[in-house]
């Protein structure tokens, strides 16, 4: 934590763990930072992504996460022209971070019914990627949800995923995170799909669910 920053509690440990948890130990910290790793959003997009999350508390989040340097804001320029938040490089550098607790976390039971944010789905497509269920696939997605869009590319078994639209995709899907879910890790068949069906069914077949822990 920067000393005489932020006025909260400090475990007082100078091992890089303490330190660490310092800055985004709190709750609701890293699913902050979980919002924003595919890129800027406005306040309110961060909330609607958050359900579970006070105004209060996502408000006091975001100004210890910048008072730590790993969130600022900024002005989009015209012709948007809003505020968003998006990630320092240091915010960025938690990425494999976050992907390290989302495999360890994906493979704990958890009820299917619970809701899930676009962009949490979107971390958990990037962990579970398989590539040896990819193989020679190559393919250009785009994943449209009501209020945002992805483009995901799978080519020589790697996967790539950022948020926004793709330039001339072989597969769109319009689709809400829950149905999406479903279809990839549920099984359920893949529908509303423009342009190449068995490539659309090849491509979720990538994502194999994760194992639970045994014990």
């Amino acid at each position: 934590m920067i000393r005489g920053v932020v006025d909260r509690r400090s475990y007082g440990d100078s091992c890089g763990v303490a330190r660490a948890l310092d800055a985004v130990g709190e709750r609701w910290a890293l699913l902050v930072v979980r919002e924003l790793l595919f890129g800027p959003k406005r306040y309110a997009d961060l909330s609607r992504g958050l359900p579970g999350m006070s105004q209060n508390v996502l408000s006091q989040r975001l100004r210890e996460l910048e008072q730590e340097g790993i969130v600022r804001r900024r002005k989009l320029g015209p012709p948007a022209s809003i505020r968003v938040y998006e990630l320092t490089e240091r915010g960025q550098a938690l990425e494999p971070i976050l992907c390290a607790l989302a495999r360890w976390g994906s493979r704990t039971v958890v009820d299917p019914t619970e809701e899930l944010s676009v962009d949490a789905l979107m971390l958990a497509l990037k962990v579970t990627f398989d590539p040896t269920l990819a193989g020679d696939l190559r393919v250009g997605v785009e994943l449209r949800f009501a209020d945002d869009q992805f483009h995901a590319e799978i080519e020589a078994g790697r996967f790539q995923l950022a948020r926004g639209s793709a330039d001339h995709p072989d597969v769109v899907l319009d689709t809400d995170a829950a149905a999406l879910r479903s279809v990839v890790f549920g099984g359920q068949p893949v529908t509303d799909v423009t342009g190449d069906r068995q490539a659309a069914a090849r491509f979720v077949a990538c994502f194999p669910r994760p194992t639970p822990f045994e014990g």
